[in-house]
């Protein structure tokens, strides 16, 4: 980027040009300078037109300055097929009669308020929202740890009526999503409360949703094609997420996850409308996790910045929404969820092994708490696609897996896990359509790519990762955590519901591709 803005620079230094430009690959830009230098002859050869003030006197140095520094404009372009022409779009763009990829991209995020102890605030923002009666959610475990006391106590400090449910499963069912709706439903709730991780965030979400839309059948707002999809469009409480673990990002997005137990497979609601009003990142929070949850929701933040990064770009993804309410919550990659994704990765690498093996190391642990929304802004804008695609399935279809860590009565493949183990056979397969993007990560997590072939991105990306992955010890592959190749045709059956992130993948895929990704992940090291 530097290299461009030097480029553009030097070229508006020029003594008065102004020419519009054609690359190879047939964008049309426009550069604004002086010495229009007699620029006909190179036109004709170059793609170059004359713009206004052509001089026949202008010095033939200049003319050529201005078409060296064109060529190398183009040179320094992105040539990935998945990323290069994709962020400028012309007059005309901006319809969708004519359209059958979209145009624009949206940015939304929760507000978020970070800082130690910071959570004793609650009450206060709780009052200053006018609240009579507060639906608070957690789990069994939370509701004796720590957290779950600091809000509870600044609650009653300042006066706050509230209700408890602390039943909320982790990694949430569609049953236990409906048991927490009942409990809302059964009271005139006015502000929800979320404390906890990913499950506690997201089915408090989907009780606020379904409190506000008493109506609705569960499966209105749930994705297609196992839901209806339907836009949410009448307001929402106002609800305020407390996150204790560095993973899901879940206090600053539009979406609920959960298992759908007919089809033995993950799904969810997505909307801009049931994000948190408000996320309070409270690091200290991050200390009572576990070693084995600790690295598990760091995986959670790895892949959502990699998956985000990768995305087939925004005006690559079709159908173009004929009302921005149709516009998807995970849009593509673009350039604002680039920053976020990417500074994620940067933290990721530099602090999740010292969270992961120090518990008491605040500077690590508070720090993968912000890459996790650092993150979750990237991701709940762009979006993922075939890691966490593929992990529901195998977190649905679990067996007998018991996580070291988690205190649950249930088999469990925690998510983060569940998604980790397949991203070095994901990455090498998405790599070829945008090898520079899969090589700075590759980088970022430390490989040295100064004589890697552009080829070899995929290769090197997932050797990375497995060497990242076998530092934290995590599970040898699939078979560590109980499936076998016969359960492959399960594990692609219960991917291919989940369109809404596989069709962001940057590469196209067949049922045939999945099979193979699946078996590649069987094992790692």
């Amino acid at each position: 980027m530097r290299k461009l803005i030097k480029l553009y620079g030097e070229i508006s230094q020029e003594p008065s040009v102004s020419v519009t430009f054609t690359l190879k690959r047939g964008s049309s830009s426009s550069v604004s300078g002086p010495a229009a230098a007699d620029l006909a002859s190179v036109g004709l050869g170059t793609g170059l037109r004359l713009g206004a003030d052509h001089s026949d006197s202008a010095d033939m140095a200049g003319r050529d300055r201005v078409v060296h520094l064109l060529r190398q404009l183009e040179r320094a372009a992105c040539r990935c097929p998945a990323h290069s022409n994709t962020f400028h779009q012309g007059a005309g763009a901006a319809t969708c009669t004519v359209r059958k990829t979209d145009y624009a991209f949206e940015m939304a995020s929760s507000n978020i308020r970070y800082g130690e102890g910071v959570s004793r605030e609650i009450g206060m923002d709780l009052q200053n929202l006018g609240a009579r009666n507060v639906c608070l959610m957690t789990d069994r475990n939370l509701s004796h740890l720590p957290p779950v006391k600091a809000v509870l106590e600044s609650l009653s400090k300042n006066g706050v009526k509230y209700k408890v449910y602390d039943n909320v499963r982790v990694e949430p069912t569609d049953t236990s999503f409906k048991e927490a709706i009942s409990f809302a439903k059964k009271d005139s709730f006015d502000v929800f409360v979320a404390v906890g991780g990913g499950s506690v965030i997201d089915t408090c979400k989907a009780a606020n949703l379904y409190a506000c839309h008493p109506d609705a059948d569960f499966l209105d707002f749930v994705n297609a094609p196992i839901g209806k999809g339907k836009p949410v469009t009448g307001a929402l409480k106002p609800l305020i997420a407390v996150p204790t673990t560095a993973g899901t990002g879940s206090e600053t997005t539009g979406v609920a996850i959960f298992d759908y137990e007919p089809l033995k497979a993950k799904t969810g609601i997505a909307s801009r409308a049931i994000r948190p009003t408000l996320g309070i990142v409270d690091p200290t929070h991050t200390l009572s996790m576990p070693e084995r949850v600790t690295a598990n929701s760091g995986f959670d933040v790895l892949c959502h910045a990699l998956e985000s990064y990768t995305a087939l770009p925004y005006n690559q993804r079709s159908p173009c929404p004929p009302n921005p309410i149709n516009r998807p919550a995970y849009q593509g990659s673009n350039p604002i969820s680039d920053v976020w994704s990417r500074h994620a990765l940067n933290v990721v690498a530099k602090y999740m092994k010292r969270a992961v093996r120090d518990p008491e190391d605040l500077e690590a642990r508070s720090s993968m708490h912000l890459a996790s929304v650092f993150a979750g802004i990237g991701f709940g804008n762009a979006g993922v696609h075939l890691c966490h695609g593929m992990s529901y399935p195998i977190a649905g279809n679990v067996k007998t897996h018991s996580a070291m860590g988690y205190n649950v009565d249930h088999p469990l493949v925690p998510h983060g896990l569940s998604v980790v183990l397949t991203s070095p056979a994901v990455f090498n397969f998405t790599a070829p359509m945008c090898p520079e993007r899969h090589l700075d990560a590759a980088e970022i997590l430390g490989a040295d790519i100064r004589q890697v072939k552009r080829a070899d991105a995929g290769a090197v990306l997932a050797d990375t990762l497995r060497q990242f992955l076998f530092e934290l010890q995590v599970e040898d592959g699939l078979r560590a955590v109980g499936y076998n190749d016969d359960d492959i045709p399960a594990l692609v059956k219960g991917t291919i519901p989940q369109e809404r992130v596989t069709k962001l993948s940057p590469r196209e895929h067949t049922e045939e591709d999945l099979t193979e990704l699946f078996a590649a992940s069987m094992k790692l090291y």
